[in-house]
């Protein structure tokens, strides 16, 4: 695998000085086996609550499909669990990922939503220059998420588009507006949200900033990237990217100002995972630590894409 390392639950376990690797489920033998081999754990269980009866873990990681969530964190009740992280999206609809906001807020256990970026080096160098006013007032955003050739648009919006929507709630530091959406096919006619190359445009807004949203498919490569214009400056960031523009004498114009590109890179090691696993575990020793990325988080991004898929229909 190309990305980063650690970029699973147990591999950022394997690597902290915190966690120890207590055990693992999952109902397909195949999958019990590799895990088990993988990570040198031999507590593999096909049920879950014989696993949380025997290991008495206090960080939990869900990594399952959205649909399940609710259930699993509702049967991990009982069983003494501090911290729960949970895969994004926390739930398949807004209504059970409220119910699990609901859980987390009744203080019986902390949820974290693995909305990663926001755990991220660059991310978070991102939102210390919009805190800062490096570059001035934060006035747009506009952003790219395509995912290959395949699939359904909506697919896409739930699935990577939780991450593309909570990214712009955290570097904006403001709730999304309701969404005005437009859909668009090079290929024709379609159903709602359905078919190849059909590309979903969403307009909002974070406070008083304009917000961008291109999402689709027919594309043959992938790319999550956001476009933050300052008033004096700009940040591309994205997937493998982190460009710095600032306002100076332009080399193109006499009496005019350009977009200059700063000689700032990218962090080698990002720490996507490993630092969400350090905030879990902050969770966990603290009562009155909360999640940076909390069941909250979770709620309200699929609340938002709720909103743009009733608004096409689908």
């Amino acid at each position: 695998m190309l990305r980063e390392k650690p970029c699973t639950h147990a591999g950022a376990i394997a690597v902290s000085g915190d966690c120890i690797l207590a055990g693992g489920c999952d109902i397909d033998e195949r999958r019990r086996a590799l895990f088990s081999a993988r990570w040198k754990c031999r507590a593999v269980f096909a049920d879950f609550e014989e696993m949380l009866e025997k290991t008495s873990p206090q960080i939990l990681s869900i990594a399952t499909p959205p649909a399940t969530h609710l259930e699993l964190v509702e049967r991990a009740l009982p069983h003494g669990v501090k911290v729960i992280v949970c895969e994004k999206p926390l739930a398949a609809d807004a209504a059970d990922a409220g119910r699990i906001d609901e859980i987390h807020g009744s203080g019986r256990v902390k949820i974290l939503t693995n909305h990663q970026r926001r755990y991220s080096r660059d991310y978070v160098r991102a939102k210390e220059r919009v805190c800062s006013g490096s570059f001035g007032a934060l006035l747009s955003v506009s952003s790219k998420l395509f995912m290959g050739e395949a699939g359904y648009v909506t697919d896409v919006l739930l699935d990577d588009g939780t991450h593309l929507v909570d990214i712009l709630r955290y570097l904006t530091g403001s709730e999304l507006g309701d969404p005005v959406v437009r859909l668009a096919s090079a290929a024709g006619p379609f159903p709602p949200g359905k078919g190849r190359g059909v590309t979903l445009f969403v307009e909002s807004s974070a406070g008083r900033v304009p917000v961008l949203m291109e999402i689709g498919t027919g594309r043959d490569y992938v790319q999550f990237e956001l476009d933050l214009c300052f008033a004096s400056g700009r940040i591309r960031i994205g997937n493998g990217l982190f460009e710095e523009y600032a306002g100076g004498e332009s080399p193109y114009y006499e009496r005019m100002r350009s977009l200059l590109k700063l000689r700032t890179r990218r962090p080698a090691t990002t720490g996507y995972f490993s630092n969400m696993l350090k905030d879990a575990v902050l969770c966990a020793r603290d009562p009155k630590q909360e999640p940076r990325s909390s069941a909250r988080d979770g709620y309200l991004a699929l609340r938002f894409i709720d909103a743009v898929k009733t608004a096409i229909g689908d």
